[in-house]
């Protein structure tokens, strides 16, 4: 697949985006709702092994299929890992037609004044040459709101596309995600007033600063239509951020063009001991709903 035909299936393709980078932090929590305890691995290496090898069952599995998917967002050590002797990138986009994403934020900063920023990124070019390398299309890195702080979340938007800028001059995609926490009792708020300063800078991107964006489920119903229908923003994904895949599922109906960028909501239903016929079926079933709701 070429660049301009992965520009056109993640424009204007139906189906969903897939994210399958949960890092260092959440590893273990993902492996062990996938069945494998803390003491199956001994260090980060066995760990980041295991979970290479729950991350090739997915993207091997028939079911993870290019009808239902556009793309996938992918962890650094599954970018430069490989999948039956392919780079998992070139895996993705040759042999299954799906276009690879790489999350390149280094984690969350500590909260202060309501919101979590993101940690410096001071490899991030290296980073960059080596996702050109290895044929990933567009990036994705997050940041947190939890109080509808104005300063403070005109300060997330800055950053986010501050490295967006960075990140379309390597020749990628970013993925913008300031995720709006589902719990804050001013989601709401939060939402509009982060909707206002996104509105603000995609006003003053250039003629080829295209932007993705990946939003919490809005409460509002149909609050990012602007967002979605603004010439500078190729999709808006959103993600699952606790939900239930039923609940995200419903929610996301409710929103016209916004599809769904969901990790936990896709792989909560596998587990290790599952056989292959088990667990193509429990994602399929996933895969489908997810689809659904996008579409």
């Amino acid at each position: 697949m070429q660049q301009k035909e992965q520009f056109e299936k993640i424009k204007n393709g139906k189906g969903f985006i897939a994210a399958l980078d949960q890092s260092g932090g959440s590893t273990p929590k993902a492996l062990a709702a996938y069945g494998v305890p803390e003491t199956a691995f001994n260090n980060e290496e066995e760990m980041f092994d295991l979970v290479h090898k729950m991350r090739t069952r997915i993207i091997t599995s028939p079911a993870f299929d290019p009808e239902y998917i556009l793309g996938a967002i992918l962890f650094e050590q599954t970018m430069d890992s490989k999948i039956e002797g392919i780079y998992t990138a070139d895996y993705l986009a040759e042999k299954k037609g799906i276009v690879p994403f790489l999350k390149v934020d280094k984690g969350l900063a500590d909260e202060s004044n309501g919101v979590q920023m993101m940690k410096p990124m001071p490899d991030l070019d290296e980073l960059l040459k080596r996702a050109n390398e290895r044929n990933i299309f567009g990036t994705k890195m997050r940041s947190v709101i939890k109080q509808a702080n104005p300063e403070a979340i005109k300060a997330v938007v800055d950053q986010q596309f501050e490295v967006g800028k960075q990140i379309i001059a390597a020749g990628l995609v970013p993925i913008i995600e300031p995720e709006v926490d589902i719990h804050s009792p001013e989601k709401e708020k939060c939402e509009e007033l982060m909707k206002a300063e996104i509105l603000d800078h995609l006003n003053n991107l250039g003629e080829d600063e295209f932007v993705m964006l990946k939003l919490s489920i809005p409460t509002k119903a149909n609050l990012y239509k602007e967002l979605i229908d603004h010439p500078m923003v190729i999709r808006v994904v959103a993600l699952s951020g606790g939900y239930s895949t039923e609940e995200a599922n419903e929610k996301l109906k409710a929103n016209d063009g916004l599809i769904a960028s969901f990790s936990r909501a896709l792989s909560q239903d596998l587990n290790v001991n599952q056989t292959d016929d088990e667990f193509n079926a429990k994602l399929k079933s996933a895969v489908k709903s997810i689809y659904e709701a996008s579409i």
